[in-house]
């Protein structure tokens, strides 16, 4: 079903596991609304450069734009006081230990510039299923044994698709993203997804791709 935006149309997704082509996303990126979150559509989505993005009063919002900002493992910028972080031995990498609370975590921080959070009970329900199935993982900061930073994406095998990072103490998200790199890599995983462009994310090595790249990259 499909709705008119002017030179676009919107469309809206029923119970049918599927989406429309990407090409048909708006300037925004907005690609289609509804359906819901289950680890099928969510995995479907994945796969063809398509992720949720809403907030709690809002219909399910996909999302799918253009340009896309990755980060080729290769490519990472480390600075100079970031690489006196790793050799000080202040955090350590753990995953998966601590899905759920890095979700709670993600959901709850204060950011500059934002109220409120798009990871809703709906979707961190939904992420717990996908974690459950071994598609959603956590990198997690770690000093001692208190959890003070980390992220949480969808791992497709040779990209993985970063979602939301948090840091209770300064640079332990930056720790958990550098080291869940260096893992990746080593795993020879092709790029990290990290959606749209970021100043934070452009100072660790970000960059933009056309979009039919990156469905390339997936493909």
């Amino acid at each position: 079903m499909k709705k008119d935006q002017g030179q676009r149309s919107l469309f809206f997704l029923d119970e049918r596991l599927e989406f429309p082509p990407v090409e048909t996303a708006n300037a925004e990126g907005l690609l289609a609304v509804g359906g819901d979150l289950t680890p099928e559509r969510l995995v479907l989505a994945y796969q063809s450069g398509i992720f949720p993005w809403f907030n709690e009063d809002s219909l399910i919002l996909w999302w799918s734009p253009n340009p896309r900002m990755v980060l080729f493992p290769q490519k990472i910028h480390i600075s100079k006081s970031m690489r006196k972080v790793l050799r000080s031995n202040q955090f350590t990498l753990r995953k998966n230990t601590r899905f759920e609370e890095v979700m709670n975590q993600c959901a709850t921080v204060k950011r500059v510039g934002q109220q409120g959070t798009w990871i809703t009970e709906e979707m961190k329900k939904a992420y717990l299923v996908l974690h459950e199935k071994g598609f959603a993982q956590s990198y997690e900061a770690w000093e001692g044994d208190v959890l003070v930073g980390g992220l949480y994406g969808v791992d497709l095998g040779r990209v993985f698709c970063g979602e939301s990072m948090f840091s209770n103490v300064a640079n332990a998200s930056k720790f958990a993203f550098i080291k869940m790199v260096e893992v990746l890599e080593k795993k020879q995983y092709e790029l990290i997804d990290c959606q749209v462009h970021t100043e934070h994310l452009a100072s660790l090595g970000a960059e933009q791709i056309t979009r039919d790249d990156f469905i390339r990259f997936l493909k």
